[in-house]
Protein backbone atom coordinates (compact mmCIF):
# COMPACT_ATOMS: atom_id res chain seq x y z
CA UNK A 1 0.00 0.00 0.00
CA UNK A 2 1.25 3.74 -0.83
CA UNK A 3 1.98 5.91 1.95
CA UNK A 4 -0.50 8.67 2.11
CA UNK A 5 0.99 12.11 1.55
CA UNK A 6 -1.17 13.99 3.90
CA UNK A 7 -0.23 12.42 6.94
CA UNK A 8 2.82 14.96 7.70
CA UNK A 9 0.73 17.67 7.22
CA UNK A 10 -2.41 16.19 9.30
CA UNK A 11 0.29 15.56 11.65
CA UNK A 12 0.91 19.25 12.17
CA UNK A 13 -2.42 20.43 11.82
CA UNK A 14 -3.86 18.06 14.77
CA UNK A 15 -0.69 17.90 16.79
CA UNK A 16 -1.02 14.57 17.65
CA UNK A 17 0.97 11.08 16.86
CA UNK A 18 0.73 9.18 13.81
CA UNK A 19 1.16 5.72 13.68
CA UNK A 20 2.88 4.18 10.37
CA UNK A 21 0.32 2.43 8.01
CA UNK A 22 -0.88 -0.51 9.72
CA UNK A 23 -2.03 -2.51 6.84
CA UNK A 24 -0.15 -4.43 4.27
CA UNK A 25 0.12 -3.54 0.37
CA UNK A 26 -1.90 -5.84 -1.80
CA UNK A 27 0.47 -8.08 -3.85
CA UNK A 28 0.85 -7.04 -7.66
CA UNK A 29 -0.69 -9.95 -10.07
CA UNK A 30 0.82 -10.07 -13.57
CA UNK A 31 -2.40 -9.31 -15.28
CA UNK A 32 -4.23 -7.52 -12.52
CA UNK A 33 -7.95 -8.04 -12.91
CA UNK A 34 -10.57 -4.29 -12.86
CA UNK A 35 -10.60 -5.01 -8.92
CA UNK A 36 -7.87 -5.93 -8.04
CA UNK A 37 -5.85 -2.85 -9.88
CA UNK A 38 -7.72 -0.31 -7.89
CA UNK A 39 -6.81 1.05 -4.51
CA UNK A 40 -6.99 -1.44 -1.75
CA UNK A 41 -10.05 -0.54 0.51
CA UNK A 42 -8.18 -0.46 3.41
CA UNK A 43 -5.78 2.61 1.37
CA UNK A 44 -9.19 4.39 0.49
CA UNK A 45 -10.94 4.07 4.06
CA UNK A 46 -7.55 5.76 5.63
CA UNK A 47 -7.15 8.14 3.38
CA UNK A 48 -10.38 9.68 3.14
CA UNK A 49 -10.55 9.33 7.50
CA UNK A 50 -7.17 11.44 6.93
CA UNK A 51 -8.87 14.06 4.66
CA UNK A 52 -11.64 14.62 6.90
CA UNK A 53 -9.48 15.06 9.80
CA UNK A 54 -7.41 17.07 7.75
CA UNK A 55 -10.37 18.78 6.14
CA UNK A 56 -11.58 19.81 9.66
CA UNK A 57 -8.55 20.65 11.68
CA UNK A 58 -7.94 23.58 8.74
CA UNK A 59 -11.11 24.77 8.26
CA UNK A 60 -13.37 23.64 10.66
CA UNK A 61 -16.25 25.01 12.57
CA UNK A 62 -15.24 26.79 15.97
CA UNK A 63 -17.62 24.58 18.02
CA UNK A 64 -16.69 21.17 18.57
CA UNK A 65 -20.09 19.71 17.97
CA UNK A 66 -20.54 20.81 15.00
CA UNK A 67 -17.38 19.03 13.60
CA UNK A 68 -18.60 15.71 15.13
CA UNK A 69 -21.51 16.59 13.04
CA UNK A 70 -19.68 17.12 9.98
CA UNK A 71 -17.92 13.52 10.69
CA UNK A 72 -21.08 12.00 11.80
CA UNK A 73 -22.89 13.11 8.29
CA UNK A 74 -19.79 12.51 5.69
CA UNK A 75 -19.40 8.87 7.23
CA UNK A 76 -23.39 8.14 7.70
CA UNK A 77 -22.95 8.69 3.87
CA UNK A 78 -20.63 6.61 3.01
CA UNK A 79 -21.58 3.95 5.08
CA UNK A 80 -25.14 3.96 3.45
CA UNK A 81 -23.47 3.78 -0.03
CA UNK A 82 -20.75 1.60 0.85
CA UNK A 83 -23.50 -0.96 2.12
CA UNK A 84 -24.79 -1.50 -1.43
CA UNK A 85 -22.01 -3.10 -1.94
CA UNK A 86 -22.99 -5.64 -5.34
CA UNK A 87 -21.69 -8.98 -5.54
CA UNK A 88 -19.08 -10.12 -8.50
CA UNK A 89 -16.52 -8.37 -10.53
CA UNK A 90 -16.66 -4.33 -9.92
CA UNK A 91 -17.36 -4.59 -6.00
CA UNK A 92 -14.64 -2.83 -4.91
CA UNK A 93 -14.64 -0.02 -7.43
CA UNK A 94 -17.75 0.56 -6.76
CA UNK A 95 -17.63 0.82 -2.96
CA UNK A 96 -14.14 3.12 -3.14
CA UNK A 97 -15.68 5.04 -5.85
CA UNK A 98 -18.87 5.27 -3.30
CA UNK A 99 -17.09 6.21 -0.02
CA UNK A 100 -14.75 8.79 -1.52
CA UNK A 101 -17.95 10.28 -3.61
CA UNK A 102 -20.30 10.15 -0.23
CA UNK A 103 -17.64 11.94 1.74
CA UNK A 104 -15.85 14.37 -0.85
CA UNK A 105 -19.53 15.84 -1.38
CA UNK A 106 -20.15 16.27 2.32
CA UNK A 107 -17.22 17.70 3.22
CA UNK A 108 -17.41 20.09 0.12
CA UNK A 109 -21.15 20.74 1.32
CA UNK A 110 -19.95 21.98 4.59
CA UNK A 111 -16.70 23.06 4.58
CA UNK A 112 -16.83 24.72 1.59
CA UNK A 113 -13.21 26.78 1.79
CA UNK A 114 -11.55 23.32 1.68
CA UNK A 115 -13.62 22.67 -2.04
CA UNK A 116 -9.98 22.72 -3.90
CA UNK A 117 -8.12 20.10 -1.72
CA UNK A 118 -11.35 18.37 -1.38
CA UNK A 119 -11.47 17.97 -5.32
CA UNK A 120 -7.95 17.31 -5.60
CA UNK A 121 -8.45 14.12 -3.23
CA UNK A 122 -11.08 13.09 -5.25
CA UNK A 123 -9.68 13.15 -8.44
CA UNK A 124 -6.80 10.50 -6.51
CA UNK A 125 -8.93 8.18 -5.27
CA UNK A 126 -11.15 8.04 -8.90
CA UNK A 127 -7.76 7.82 -10.83
CA UNK A 128 -6.44 5.01 -9.20
CA UNK A 129 -9.86 2.74 -10.21
CA UNK A 130 -10.51 1.88 -13.36
CA UNK A 131 -13.13 3.36 -15.42
CA UNK A 132 -16.26 1.49 -16.02
CA UNK A 133 -20.06 1.22 -14.75
CA UNK A 134 -18.87 0.22 -11.07
CA UNK A 135 -17.23 3.22 -11.14
CA UNK A 136 -19.69 5.52 -12.36
CA UNK A 137 -22.03 3.72 -9.88
CA UNK A 138 -20.60 3.92 -6.85
CA UNK A 139 -19.94 7.73 -7.43
CA UNK A 140 -23.65 8.18 -8.05
CA UNK A 141 -24.31 6.60 -5.18
CA UNK A 142 -22.22 8.48 -2.95
CA UNK A 143 -23.46 11.79 -3.86
CA UNK A 144 -27.14 10.36 -3.36
CA UNK A 145 -26.68 9.09 -0.01
CA UNK A 146 -24.49 12.42 0.62
CA UNK A 147 -27.33 14.14 -0.11
CA UNK A 148 -29.85 12.53 1.81
CA UNK A 149 -28.24 12.91 4.76
CA UNK A 150 -27.11 16.17 4.26
CA UNK A 151 -30.67 16.97 3.60
CA UNK A 152 -32.08 14.76 6.83
CA UNK A 153 -29.98 17.16 8.95
CA UNK A 154 -30.78 20.78 7.56
CA UNK A 155 -31.85 22.79 10.64
CA UNK A 156 -31.05 20.35 13.16
CA UNK A 157 -29.65 23.38 15.53
CA UNK A 158 -25.72 22.26 15.53
CA UNK A 159 -24.46 25.21 13.88
CA UNK A 160 -22.21 27.37 16.03
CA UNK A 161 -24.53 30.49 16.05
CA UNK A 162 -27.27 27.82 17.75
CA UNK A 163 -24.77 25.85 19.81
CA UNK A 164 -23.98 29.33 21.59
CA UNK A 165 -27.54 29.95 22.20
CA UNK A 166 -27.57 32.59 24.93
CA UNK A 167 -27.97 31.67 28.22
CA UNK A 168 -29.03 34.31 31.34
CA UNK A 169 -26.77 34.03 34.05
CA UNK A 170 -28.81 32.76 36.75
CA UNK A 171 -28.79 34.66 40.42
CA UNK A 172 -26.29 34.07 42.50
CA UNK A 173 -27.04 31.42 45.07
CA UNK A 174 -24.74 28.50 46.57
CA UNK A 175 -24.06 25.71 44.50
CA UNK A 176 -25.70 27.97 41.42
CA UNK A 177 -23.30 28.26 38.11
CA UNK A 178 -22.06 31.31 37.93
CA UNK A 179 -19.64 33.34 35.05
CA UNK A 180 -15.91 31.94 36.17
CA UNK A 181 -12.48 34.47 36.42
CA UNK A 182 -10.25 35.39 34.50
CA UNK A 183 -12.85 36.77 31.62
CA UNK A 184 -16.08 35.94 33.43
CA UNK A 185 -17.43 34.79 29.91
CA UNK A 186 -20.90 34.32 28.60
CA UNK A 187 -22.24 30.72 29.08
CA UNK A 188 -21.47 28.37 26.14
CA UNK A 189 -22.75 24.92 24.52
CA UNK A 190 -26.25 26.10 25.86
CA UNK A 191 -28.01 25.55 22.98
CA UNK A 192 -27.00 21.75 22.24
CA UNK A 193 -29.58 20.65 24.60
CA UNK A 194 -32.19 22.19 21.91
CA UNK A 195 -30.20 19.89 19.25
CA UNK A 196 -31.71 17.72 16.91
CA UNK A 197 -30.34 14.37 18.03
CA UNK A 198 -29.38 11.54 15.64
CA UNK A 199 -30.74 8.52 17.81
CA UNK A 200 -31.81 10.12 21.21
CA UNK A 201 -35.76 10.67 21.56
CA UNK A 202 -34.65 13.95 23.14
CA UNK A 203 -31.58 15.25 25.19
CA UNK A 204 -33.34 14.65 28.33
CA UNK A 205 -33.52 10.54 27.79
CA UNK A 206 -30.36 9.78 29.95
CA UNK A 207 -31.01 12.88 31.90
CA UNK A 208 -28.63 12.26 35.22
CA UNK A 209 -29.70 12.74 38.71
CA UNK A 210 -28.67 15.80 40.87
CA UNK A 211 -25.00 16.60 41.97
CA UNK A 212 -24.12 15.72 45.57
CA UNK A 213 -26.05 17.66 47.95
CA UNK A 214 -23.76 20.24 49.57
CA UNK A 215 -24.21 19.25 52.63
CA UNK A 216 -23.32 15.70 51.97
CA UNK A 217 -19.88 14.02 52.37
CA UNK A 218 -19.18 13.14 48.81
CA UNK A 219 -19.43 17.06 48.13
CA UNK A 220 -16.82 18.07 50.87
CA UNK A 221 -14.69 15.20 49.65
CA UNK A 222 -14.93 16.10 46.00
CA UNK A 223 -14.26 19.99 46.85
CA UNK A 224 -11.28 18.96 48.86
CA UNK A 225 -9.80 16.67 46.05
CA UNK A 226 -9.59 20.10 43.45
CA UNK A 227 -8.38 22.17 46.01
CA UNK A 228 -5.64 20.44 47.13
CA UNK A 229 -4.64 18.55 43.49
CA UNK A 230 -5.88 21.36 41.00
CA UNK A 231 -4.65 24.85 42.21
CA UNK A 232 -2.59 26.39 40.12
CA UNK A 233 0.19 26.00 43.23
CA UNK A 234 -0.59 23.00 44.84
CA UNK A 235 2.20 21.05 46.44
CA UNK A 236 0.14 17.55 46.42
CA UNK A 237 -0.05 16.87 42.40
CA UNK A 238 3.00 15.40 41.00
CA UNK A 239 4.42 16.29 37.72
CA UNK A 240 2.98 13.51 36.14
CA UNK A 241 -0.38 14.09 37.29
CA UNK A 242 0.48 18.10 35.96
CA UNK A 243 1.56 16.19 33.02
CA UNK A 244 -2.12 14.45 33.03
CA UNK A 245 -3.75 17.56 32.73
CA UNK A 246 -1.80 19.08 30.25
CA UNK A 247 -2.13 16.46 28.04
CA UNK A 248 -6.30 15.90 28.21
CA UNK A 249 -6.60 19.56 28.33
CA UNK A 250 -7.28 20.09 24.46
CA UNK A 251 -10.69 19.43 22.64
CA UNK A 252 -11.59 15.40 23.00
CA UNK A 253 -12.45 15.64 19.45
CA UNK A 254 -8.62 16.29 18.36
CA UNK A 255 -7.19 13.91 21.08
CA UNK A 256 -9.58 10.82 19.78
CA UNK A 257 -8.81 11.53 15.74
CA UNK A 258 -5.82 9.18 16.50
CA UNK A 259 -7.40 6.43 18.97
CA UNK A 260 -10.36 6.06 16.66
CA UNK A 261 -7.93 6.16 13.60
CA UNK A 262 -5.54 3.45 15.06
CA UNK A 263 -9.12 1.05 15.60
CA UNK A 264 -10.40 1.79 12.30
CA UNK A 265 -6.76 0.59 10.73
CA UNK A 266 -6.60 -2.39 12.92
CA UNK A 267 -10.26 -2.77 12.37
CA UNK A 268 -10.01 -5.75 9.21
CA UNK A 269 -13.54 -5.85 8.05
CA UNK A 270 -15.28 -5.31 4.88
CA UNK A 271 -15.36 -1.55 3.66
CA UNK A 272 -18.93 -1.06 4.89
CA UNK A 273 -17.78 -1.81 7.96
CA UNK A 274 -15.05 0.67 8.59
CA UNK A 275 -17.19 3.32 7.51
CA UNK A 276 -19.81 2.31 9.75
CA UNK A 277 -17.52 2.13 12.67
CA UNK A 278 -16.12 6.02 12.23
CA UNK A 279 -20.22 6.75 11.50
CA UNK A 280 -21.19 5.27 14.70
CA UNK A 281 -18.65 6.63 16.99
CA UNK A 282 -18.94 10.10 15.59
CA UNK A 283 -23.13 9.86 15.89
CA UNK A 284 -22.96 8.62 19.66
CA UNK A 285 -20.54 11.22 19.82
CA UNK A 286 -22.61 14.06 19.05
CA UNK A 287 -26.06 12.80 20.85
CA UNK A 288 -23.69 12.47 23.68
CA UNK A 289 -22.67 16.08 23.41
CA UNK A 290 -26.19 16.99 23.14
CA UNK A 291 -27.02 14.85 26.34
CA UNK A 292 -24.75 16.68 28.25
CA UNK A 293 -25.61 20.28 27.76
CA UNK A 294 -29.11 18.86 28.63
CA UNK A 295 -27.56 17.30 32.00
CA UNK A 296 -25.66 20.57 32.43
CA UNK A 297 -27.96 23.41 32.09
CA UNK A 298 -30.35 21.22 34.05
CA UNK A 299 -28.58 21.15 37.46
CA UNK A 300 -26.66 24.60 36.24
CA UNK A 301 -23.60 23.24 39.48
CA UNK A 302 -21.45 25.42 40.41
CA UNK A 303 -17.61 24.84 39.08
CA UNK A 304 -14.76 24.53 41.84
CA UNK A 305 -13.68 27.70 41.44
CA UNK A 306 -16.54 29.67 42.28
CA UNK A 307 -17.34 27.13 45.54
CA UNK A 308 -13.85 27.35 46.42
CA UNK A 309 -14.13 31.05 46.55
CA UNK A 310 -17.60 31.97 47.53
CA UNK A 311 -18.27 28.70 49.34
CA UNK A 312 -19.37 27.70 53.14
CA UNK A 313 -16.29 25.46 53.19
CA UNK A 314 -13.22 26.99 54.28
CA UNK A 315 -13.73 30.09 51.72
CA UNK A 316 -10.57 31.12 49.99
CA UNK A 317 -11.10 34.27 47.52
CA UNK A 318 -7.38 33.14 45.96
CA UNK A 319 -7.36 30.54 44.77
CA UNK A 320 -6.74 29.71 41.48
CA UNK A 321 -6.93 26.40 39.41
CA UNK A 322 -3.94 25.25 37.01
CA UNK A 323 -6.20 25.33 34.25
CA UNK A 324 -9.13 28.36 32.90
CA UNK A 325 -12.44 27.21 33.88
CA UNK A 326 -14.58 26.95 30.39
CA UNK A 327 -17.72 28.64 30.39
CA UNK A 328 -20.44 26.02 31.61
CA UNK A 329 -21.42 24.58 34.40
CA UNK A 330 -20.00 21.37 36.42
CA UNK A 331 -22.11 18.68 36.14
CA UNK A 332 -21.60 16.59 34.67
CA UNK A 333 -17.70 16.84 32.74
CA UNK A 334 -17.81 17.26 28.61
CA UNK A 335 -14.65 15.78 28.20
CA UNK A 336 -15.67 12.58 30.15
CA UNK A 337 -19.00 12.30 28.53
CA UNK A 338 -16.99 11.79 25.28
CA UNK A 339 -14.33 9.62 26.75
CA UNK A 340 -17.05 7.44 28.23
CA UNK A 341 -18.55 7.42 24.90
CA UNK A 342 -15.72 6.77 22.80
CA UNK A 343 -14.87 3.80 24.99
CA UNK A 344 -17.91 2.13 24.60
CA UNK A 345 -18.25 2.49 21.03
CA UNK A 346 -14.75 1.13 20.49
CA UNK A 347 -14.83 -1.78 22.70
CA UNK A 348 -17.93 -2.76 21.60
CA UNK A 349 -16.97 -3.06 17.98
CA UNK A 350 -13.45 -3.15 18.03
CA UNK A 351 -12.39 -4.61 21.64
CA UNK A 352 -11.40 -3.34 24.56
CA UNK A 353 -7.58 -3.46 23.84
CA UNK A 354 -5.14 -3.09 21.12
CA UNK A 355 -1.78 -3.06 20.21
CA UNK A 356 0.48 -0.28 21.79
CA UNK A 357 0.20 2.52 20.12
CA UNK A 358 1.39 6.58 20.73
CA UNK A 359 -0.20 9.62 20.93
CA UNK A 360 0.30 13.40 21.76
CA UNK A 361 -1.19 16.28 22.56
CA UNK A 362 -1.60 19.63 21.16
CA UNK A 363 -1.17 20.54 25.11
CA UNK A 364 0.92 19.02 25.87
CA UNK A 365 4.06 19.34 23.64
CA UNK A 366 6.56 17.11 23.58
CA UNK A 367 5.01 14.68 25.44
CA UNK A 368 4.04 10.84 23.69
CA UNK A 369 2.05 8.19 26.22
CA UNK A 370 1.56 4.89 25.01
CA UNK A 371 -1.75 3.06 25.13
CA UNK A 372 -2.80 -0.66 24.63
CA UNK A 373 -6.73 -0.08 25.82
CA UNK A 374 -9.40 2.44 25.52
CA UNK A 375 -10.72 2.25 29.32
CA UNK A 376 -7.31 3.88 30.35
CA UNK A 377 -8.19 7.29 28.11
CA UNK A 378 -10.87 7.41 30.11
CA UNK A 379 -9.37 7.12 33.43
CA UNK A 380 -6.98 9.74 32.51
CA UNK A 381 -9.49 12.03 31.80
CA UNK A 382 -11.40 11.39 34.91
CA UNK A 383 -8.09 12.75 36.95
CA UNK A 384 -7.19 14.86 34.83
CA UNK A 385 -10.10 17.35 34.81
CA UNK A 386 -9.59 17.41 38.83
CA UNK A 387 -6.04 18.09 38.02
CA UNK A 388 -6.94 21.17 35.82
CA UNK A 389 -9.09 22.55 39.17
CA UNK A 390 -12.57 22.61 36.56
CA UNK A 391 -14.06 19.72 37.81
CA UNK A 392 -15.22 17.32 40.66
CA UNK A 393 -14.69 13.63 40.59
CA UNK A 394 -18.48 13.60 41.09
CA UNK A 395 -18.58 15.55 37.63
CA UNK A 396 -16.45 13.41 35.92
CA UNK A 397 -18.08 9.78 37.01
CA UNK A 398 -20.83 11.25 36.05
CA UNK A 399 -20.09 12.36 33.00
CA UNK A 400 -18.67 8.81 32.27
CA UNK A 401 -22.10 7.05 32.97
CA UNK A 402 -23.93 8.99 31.15
CA UNK A 403 -21.49 8.81 27.45
CA UNK A 404 -21.47 5.32 28.01
CA UNK A 405 -25.07 5.45 28.17
CA UNK A 406 -25.92 7.14 25.27
CA UNK A 407 -23.41 5.36 23.38
CA UNK A 408 -24.82 1.63 24.15
CA UNK A 409 -28.23 3.35 22.95
CA UNK A 410 -27.18 4.52 19.35
CA UNK A 411 -25.36 0.82 19.20
CA UNK A 412 -28.99 -0.87 19.65
CA UNK A 413 -30.18 1.36 17.67
CA UNK A 414 -27.60 1.62 14.76
CA UNK A 415 -29.79 -0.22 12.13
CA UNK A 416 -32.11 3.22 12.23
CA UNK A 417 -29.27 5.06 10.51
CA UNK A 418 -28.12 2.30 8.06
CA UNK A 419 -31.60 1.56 6.15
CA UNK A 420 -32.12 1.46 2.26
CA UNK A 421 -32.38 5.33 1.59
Amino acid sequence: MRQIGRRPALAALLATALSPALVAAPTATASPTPDAAAPSPAEVVLDWYDTTAETIAAAGAPTQVTNSRTWAIAWLAAARATRERPEGAGRAAFQNAALASAVHHSLVTLVPDRTEQLDAALRRTLDGIPDGAAKDRGVAAGERQARIVLDSRKGDGLDPASVNAPFPVPEAAPGVWQPTPPDNAPATQYGNRLAQPFLLKSARQFRLGPPPALDSDRYRSDLAEVRAYGSADSTQRTAHQTETANFWFGSSLTLYTEPLRVALARFLEPVERRARLVALFHVALVDTQIATSDSKYTHVRWRPVTAIRTGDIEPDPDWAPLHTTPAHPDYPSGHTTYSGAAQEVLTELVGPRTAPFDLTSPTAPGVTRTYTGWSRLTAENVDARIFSGIHTRSADEAGVTLGRQVAQHALRNSEQLFRPS
